[in-house]
Parts: C-alpha cells; sequence; structure tokens
C-alpha cells in the first residue's frame, strides 16, 4: 500500500490520526498523529484505461471560426445585394461591428458568427477535433503528496 503522506510503497501501513484527519501512513509518517491500528488492505481496482490494451485516447472537440470568415461574410452579405447597415439591423448589431467583422479587424464569437450563419445561410464555424491521451493515475512517486507540503512546511520554519 502507499503513504498517504510521503507516497512511499510500504507492506506495514498504518492508520493514524494526523492534524484531524485519519490517514493511512507509513511507520516513519506515523510520528506526526496517534496511530490508530493497522491499515486494511484494500485491493485497489485497477483503472479501464488500463485493463485494455494499447493507450487509450479521449477525443476534445473545439467549435471554431473559419480563418476565411470576413471573405464569406462580405461575399455572401454583397452576392444578396445588403448594405453593412441594413445588415447590421437584420443581426441586431451595430454596424460598425459588421465592417470590423467584414475587414478581419474583428473575430466573431461563435455565437454571433452562428446568428450571421443562420441568417447568410453560410458556413463559418466548424468542430475542431483533437485527440488526447487518457490522464493516466497517479502513480509513486509523480506529483505532490500531502507529505511534500509537510516537508515544505517544516524547512520554511527552520
Amino acid at each position: 500500500m502507499q503513504c498517504d503522506l510521503c507516497g512511499s510503497q510500504q507492506e506495514d501501513i498504518l492508520r493514524a490520526i494526523i492534524e484531524g484527519t485519519e490517514l493511512n501512513v507509513c511507520s516513519k509518517c506515523a510520528r506526526y498523529g496517534e496511530v490508530i491500528g493497522k491499515a486494511e488492505r484494500v485491493q485497489e481496482p485497477v483503472p479501464r484505461a488500463q485493463k485494455k490494451h494499447g493507450q487509450k485516447k479521449e477525443k476534445e472537440i473545439t467549435l471554431v471560426i473559419v480563418p476565411d470568415f470576413a471573405k464569406r461574410i462580405k461575399k455572401k452579405r454583397e452576392d444578396l445585394g445588403i448594405k453593412q447597415k441594413d445588415f447590421a439591423k437584420r443581426i441586431a448589431e451595430k454596424e460598425s461591428l459588421v465592417h470590423n467583422i467584414e475587414t478581419g479587424n474583428f473575430e466573431p464569437s461563435i455565437d454571433l458568427a452562428a446568428k450571421i450563419e443562420r441568417f447568410l445561410k453560410i458556413k463559418l464555424i466548424e468542430e475542431y477535433e483533437e485527440e488526447h491521451a487518457a490522464k493516466r493515475p497517479r502513480e509513486s512517486g509523480e506529483g505532490l503528496t500531502i507529505g511534500d507540503l509537510i516537508k515544505v512546511k517544516d524547512k520554511k520554519q527552520d
């Protein structure tokens, strides 16, 4: 089993109350609190990602505005024969905002782009899909443990 304070793997883990919290600790870390008994050995479940062979990947889908949004908007508006001022009124936005979008000086939010898409019946929003390796469970020796924080605190008090 693993010590909740220092993270070391030990066979003889004890239950102790340290600073009001019941923890599984090794014999070295037990000195920081009151030992209340021996910790029960619990078989830790194997995470699903480790059960399958190979590494599981998670997909993340993000909505992005197409790079040539300004050209698409201006071209479609002109094809429909609508002036910037009228277009701005119809989508309930300021004319200056429409001008800045069409010149590429301002990228619309996803919500605004969706409103423009619906009105002009063009595609401005695309789904961008990224695959990430699934997060693996914490292994011994990785990251911070409560013990690391206690050691930092002890060093500051010296």
